[in-house]
């Protein structure tokens, strides 16, 4: 089941008696377990019928024992056994996941991975439990969640500040969730959220970062280029190579993809090239100043440049002197 579908059904009170939330990404794990231990039972409930079990801190016949205990005065008997992926000898658990209580929601977030697809247990739960793998989303579909997160919430989001976000905080979902939460608190309902309003409330700059750099480099402006990089000198601590090189890299790439890809219609373009379609025109009037043979030469100096910041080959170069020698090799 899609996670979609999963809080879907719980939001009308569609309950299954076992629920296998694994996989890499733990925002959508977490959010499901939560709705789960925050809406299924009441306040006067929980005391008797919801268990909170820890995977280091408990086993699997505690797991049993507690998940058929019945309701007392309640529908439902809740379990969550969160770090579940600690659990030793999980298999032990098939007698129950075979046969498990009507009147209990069992609910093991196994993070981080996702059972052995071919141990009988992990076979079994795919058959017999709501099976749920959590996945890493791609860059190009981060767009479309932040959109869909701040529209769930009453509010708008400007493109280019959501581009912000994820350069400044990355793909980490539990960390965009908690920076939106705490900005939303600041803000009037229907309000569009802008740059200014991600600098002034959560401290990215606007003007200084790998989004601006990758703008000035895409429209040949030496300038803006520079002025920025000479910021990241100047603040090194705050403007990671790490961070820098992998978001230029990334962009050049898709300038790459847009040469051999550039005579479909947009829709396709967008898709193809990873970006959301607001940003195609940058991609595209990079692709006037930089040809594929420029681009390959663009992408030796990003290699060259990472090997540097990694102390291989230029022993005596700051991170400021590698990314200025880079900044020069792609505008000239």
């Amino acid at each position: 089941m899609t996670y979609e579908q999963i809080i879907g059904d719980l939001k009308r009170k569609s309950y299954k008696p076992i629920y296998f939330l694994c996989g890499e990404e733990e925002y959508f794990i977490d959010h499901i377990s939560d709705y789960i231990e925050q809406n299924v039972l009441g306040e006067a409930e929980k005391e008797f019928n919801q268990t909170i079990l820890y995977g280091l801190e408990t086993d699997i016949l505690t797991v049993i024992a507690e998940a058929k205990r019945y309701p007392m005065m309640s529908e439902y008997n809740v379990v969550i056994v969160k770090e579940a992926q600690n659990l030793k000898q999980l298999d032990k658990l098939i007698s129950y996941v075979e046969n498990p209580s009507p009147t209990t929601i069992l609910v093991l977030n196994y993070k981080h991975k996702k059972a052995d697809g071919r141990s009988t247990i992990s076979k079994a739960l795919k058959s017999k439990a709501v099976y749920f793998e959590s996945k890493k989303l791609y860059e190009n579909q981060l767009f479309a969640w932040l959109e869909n997160f701040v529209t769930s919430h009453g509010y708008k989001l400007q493109p280019k500040a959501t581009a912000m976000l994820l350069e400044n905080i990355g793909t980490d979902l539990n960390r965009l969730n908690n920076e939106l939460k705490k900005l939303f608190i600041n803000l009037q309902k229907g309000e569009e959220i802008n740059p200014d309003i991600i600098e002034n409330n959560i401290g990215f700059s606007k003007e200084y970062n790998a989004f601006e750099l990758n703008n000035a480099l895409g429209t040949k402006n030496v300038f803006k280029a520079n002025k920025i990089i000479h910021h990241f000198g100047q603040n090194p601590k705050e403007y990671s190579l790490f961070r820098i090189l992998p978001t230029v890299y990334r962009f050049f790439i898709q300038v790459l993809i847009y040469h051999r890809v550039k005579n479909e219609n947009s829709r396709a373009i967008s898709s193809r090239v990873g970006v959301n379609p607001f940003f195609l025109k940058d991609i595209e009037r990079a692709s006037k100043h930089y040809s594929i043979k420029k681009i390959a030469k663009i992408i030796t100096a990003l290699r060259k440049a990472d090997m540097h910041s990694k102390g291989i080959g230029a022993l005596n170069m700051n991170n400021d002197a590698i990314l200025k020698e880079l900044v020069f090799e792609i505008l000239h």
